[in-house]
């Protein structure tokens, strides 16, 4: 995958993200600011999503940890365990919540 593939597709999830967040039920703020994102939650605690271009991956650090994910077919699959992203995100979200979030891509 060339530098230019891997900046829309990984682009688009992060609008994906922005869109699932900005669309829930749950109060999380969520600021982007170039390749980064940032979702701050009540407890102000955050979740940042970045990318790394050099790596062709999608960076995650939230509470539990941090994590990467590279596409695998049409999914962004965490490198270590095979979760998918934004099933990953969901979990982290919920636990920094307090709440159950659920986010999807469109």
């Amino acid at each position: 995958m060339t530098e230019s593939e891997f900046l829309a597709l990984a682009e688009a999830v992060l609008t994906q993200v922005e869109a699932a967040v900005e669309d829930g039920d749950v109060d999380i703020d969520c600021e982007r600011s170039g390749n980064v994102l940032t979702l701050e939650f009540q407890d102000r605690s955050k979740i940042i999503v970045n990318l790394q271009t050099p790596m062709s991956e999608i960076w995650v650090a939230a509470r539990s940890g941090g994590f990467h994910f590279r596409l695998k077919g049409d999914e962004w699959r965490d490198t270590r365990d095979d979760t998918e992203l934004f099933e990953a995100l969901s979990r982290f979200a919920t636990q920094q919540a307090g709440e159950t979030v659920t986010l999807k891509a469109d």
